[in-house]
C-alpha cells in the first residue's frame, strides 16, 4: 500500500491495518487445535473455548499494535521498510492514539479473561498476565525480546504451548500429553511465519540494531531455519501418532504437505516485497494444518479406534 492510497483510508480501515489481520491465523490455529484435543478426549466446553478464542485474537491484535508503536519508537520502522504499512511510521495514527488502541484491546482481553479465571482459577490469571506482559515485552521494555533474538522462543511458548495448552486447560482443568504434543506443530509453524517476516526485514532490522535470529544467521541461514521449523512441525505430528499419544487420524494434517513443500521452495528463491505474500501464505498453511489436524481428531472421536 502506497502513502497516497493510505491517506484515503477511513478510521476503521486504519485500525484494521494496525491489527494486521494476516497474522490472525497464528492466534486462531492453536485455539482450534486445543479445542480439537478437548473434543477427542471428551472434555470440550463451548463457552470457555469461545472465550479462549476471543482472548487469543485480542492478544494477537494487541501485540501487533504494540509492535507497531515500539518498532517506530526504536527506529526499526522507517521509510525504507518493505513490509506492510505500519500506521505509526506512516503517520496514519499518532503514537498516543496507538497506545490508546493497545490499552483498549488488552483491556478487552482482560475482561473476557475474567470469565476464564472464574472457570479455570489461578492458572488462567497467571497465564493471562504473563501473556499480556510478554506481548508488551516482545518489542518494548528495557529488554525487548525480538531485538535480542528471542522472537522464535516467544512464539513457540505463547502460540504453541500456552495457546493450545491454555485452551485445553480452561476446558479440562488440566493439560494432557496429547495437548502438549499437539501444541508443538502449531508453535513451529507460527515460528515459520515469524521467520518469513524477519527474513524480509533483515536489512532494516540490522540497521536499527534489531538482532533477530534471521539477522544473526543471514539470508541463507534464515531460509534453512524456515525449512527446519516447517519440517519439524510435520515430524512432531508423525511422531505423536507413532508414539500413540495422538490418533492415526491426526495424520490427516499431512494433506497440507504439498503446500508446505511449495512454500519452502518459494521462500528459498524470493526476496523483498515478494515475501509479504509468502508471509500470508505461511499463515494460511498453519491454519490449514490446524483445520486438518483438528478434523482428524474429530473423526477419531466419532469413529472410535481410528
Amino acid at each position: 500500500m502506497n502513502p497516497g492510497t493510505a491517506s484515503n483510508l477511513s478510521v476503521w480501515q486504519i485500525w484494521l491495518l494496525a491489527a494486521r489481520p494476516r497474522t490472525l491465523p497464528a492466534a486462531a490455529a492453536p485455539v482450534l487445535v486445543g479445542c480439537g484435543v478437548a473434543v477427542w478426549e471428551g472434555v470440550f466446553r463451548p463457552l470457555p473455548a469461545l472465550a479462549a478464542f476471543l482472548v487469543g485474537l485480542l492478544l494477537q491484535i494487541g501485540a501487533n499494535i504494540s509492535n507497531d508503536y515500539f518498532d517506530f519508537k526504536k527506529g526499526a520502522d522507517t521509510s525504507e521498510r518493505i513490509g506492510p504499512l505500519r500506521v505509526t511510521q506512516a503517520g496514519l495514527l499518532t503514537p498516543r492514539q496507538v497506545i490508546g488502541g493497545m490499552l483498549v484491546v488488552f483491556g478487552a482481553a482482560a475482561l473476557i479473561g475474567l470469565y476464564l479465571i472464574w472457570v479455570a482459577g489461578l492458572p488462567a490469571l497467571i497465564l493471562g498476565v504473563v501473556a499480556i506482559l510478554s506481548a508488551l515485552a516482545y518489542t518494548g521494555g528495557p529488554y525487548p525480546l525480538a531485538y535480542h533474538g528471542w522472537g522464535e522462543v516467544f512464539v513457540l511458548l505463547f502460540f504453541g504451548f500456552a495457546a493450545v495448552g491454555g485452551t485445553y486447560f480452561v476446558q479440562a482443568g488440566s493439560v494432557s500429553a496429547a495437548a502438549l504434543v499437539s501444541s508443538l506443530p502449531v508453535g513451529l509453524l507460527a515460528m515459520a511465519i515469524l521467520t518469513v517476516n524477519n527474513l524480509r526485514d533483515i536489512a532494516t532490522d540490522r540497521a536499527s540494531g534489531k538482532h533477530t535470529l534471521a539477522v544473526r544467521l543471514g539470508e541463507q541461514g534464515a531460509v534453512i531455519e524456515y525449512g527446519v521449523w516447517v519440517g519439524l512441525a510435520y515430524g512432531v505430528a508423525l511422531m505423536g501418532v507413532i508414539s500413540r499419544i495422538l490418533p492415526v487420524a491426526a495424520l490427516l494434517s499431512l494433506l497440507s504437505l504439498p503446500l508446505a513443500a511449495r512454500l519452502i521452495r518459494q521462500v528459498a528463491h524470493t526476496r523483498g516485497r515478494g515475501l509479504n505474500v509468502l508471509l500470508g501464505k505461511t499463515g494460511q498453511l498453519e491454519l490449514l494444518f490446524a483445520v486438518l489436524f483438528t478434523g482428524g481428531l474429530l473423526i477419531s472421536r466419532w469413529w472410535s479406534g481410528f
